[in-house]
């Protein structure tokens, strides 16, 4: 065909860094400490409830309500109302998705206009700027500095509020905090209900990623127009593994604030996996921002950028893509370039970092040890 066949919404973001390096994950023998998501398995109850609901209820097999399986949007409105101070109506207040990554699709088409601007802070995770542009808005982008506390939240919060900005907070890594840190939801501060999205993971919550089960949670005056996209897109998500998460906040809902309740454990044990990576990757020479909260550690690869200034790549290509491509083929681990994280006029000013995930097997952690020791070796 001679005509154009893509939408223009297309344009310039048909480039993603996750299908380049998943390739070269494959073509190399690695230790993919790259994407995150865990490589044990979720949760004895986790998997139970799956198997129940996969070979239980033969109704459970068909279509449930569109908006959420009944069962799983009762237990959200309850655990999360109790968290941000409200009485949430489970019909009208959260809304089910395929992941949280189609809340957050869902989101940006229901709210953005052309030419919208949508403040988005960086790092960031790298769907939200293709996603604001293909609803049509533009992206304006505010970075962040290593430390982000409280008191900047509530200055957020104060802004929204100042000139009447609608939030969408993205807070899937909200059980995984360390050191003794909190983690506050924007949306819990006052005056903020009212005017932001909160978005969760059954995935990051139960270790569960391919689930593909998420929410968004808000007033009913936003949420409607969530629920329009939704009931025109995807409809109605899948009615099992809906019912397996439902199952499972009912039993963390027992359970929370206890030391039986896995969003303590998780944590618990994800912090000593942090700390071996800590010690780990401190021995080749890296040195490392101690995160207080998710996934991944951060490391600065300066000093190699210092030493090691020619890498193959593009002659755009930022310094630690390069430096990630060249970890796979020579060291058999694999790390993502955290300027994937930041826009294109930012990205030279953060290409000198790493990012490693830090939630596998103890078995993945021995291996990543043994390549660094193979790594050490060759250092002079």
């Amino acid at each position: 065909m001679t005509k154009r066949l893509q939408a223009r919404r297309l344009d310039g973001i048909d480039q993603n860094l996750w299908v380049e390096f998943g390739k070269l994950t494959k073509e190399y023998d690695v230790v993919n400490l790259g994407q995150g998501f865990p490589d044990f398995s979720p949760p004895d109850f986790a998997t139970q409830a799956f198997q129940q609901a996969t070979s239980g209820n033969f109704m459970l097999n068909q279509y449930t309500r569109a908006f959420g399986y009944p069962p799983l949007t009762n237990v959200l409105a309850s655990f999360f109302g109790k968290l941000l101070g409200q009485e949430m109506d489970p019909l009208t207040n959260v809304l089910v998705t395929v992941g949280a990554y189609g809340a957050l699709f869902t989101a940006f088409q229901a709210l953005v206009d052309e030419g919208d601007e949508v403040i988005i802070m960086e790092p960031a995770f790298d769907c939200y700027e293709p996603m604001t542009m293909m609803a049509g808005g533009c992206p304006v982008f505010v970075t962040l500095k290593p430390v982000f506390s409280r008191m900047e939240l509530e200055l957020v919060a104060n802004l929204c509020q100042q000139h009447d900005v609608l939030c969408i907070s993205d807070e899937v890594y909200q059980w995984l905090v360390y050191d003794g840190h909190q983690h506050v939801s924007i949306a819990s501060l006052p005056g903020m209900w009212d005017r932001t999205l909160t978005i969760g993971s059954a995935g990051k919550s139960f270790s569960a990623t391919g689930w593909k089960v998420g929410w968004v949670m808000g007033p009913d005056n936003i949420m409607k127009h969530l629920r329009t996209v939704h009931q025109n897109s995807i409809f109605h998500c899948p009615t099992q593994a809906q019912a397996a998460v439902a199952q499972c906040f009912e039993r963390e809902q027992q359970h929370f604030g206890q030391p039986s309740s896995y969003f303590l454990q998780l944590p618990q044990a994800m912090e000593l996996n942090r700390d071996h990576m800590i010690r780990s990757l401190q021995s080749v020479g890296l040195k490392l921002w101690i995160s207080q909260g998710s996934y991944f550690l951060i490391a600065d690869i300066s000093d190699f950028k210092s030493k090691m200034p020619d890498l193959p790549g593009a002659e755009d290509e930022p310094y630690d893509r390069r430096f990630a491509k060249w970890m796979i083929k020579n060291m058999g681990l694999v790390g993502i370039p955290v300027s994937t994280f930041f826009s294109r006029p930012h990205q030279k000013d953060f290409d000198h970092y790493i990012r490693f995930c830090f939630v596998k097997d103890k078995a993945t952690l021995q291996a990543m040890d043994e390549r660094l020791r193979k790594w050490k070796e060759l250092q002079p």
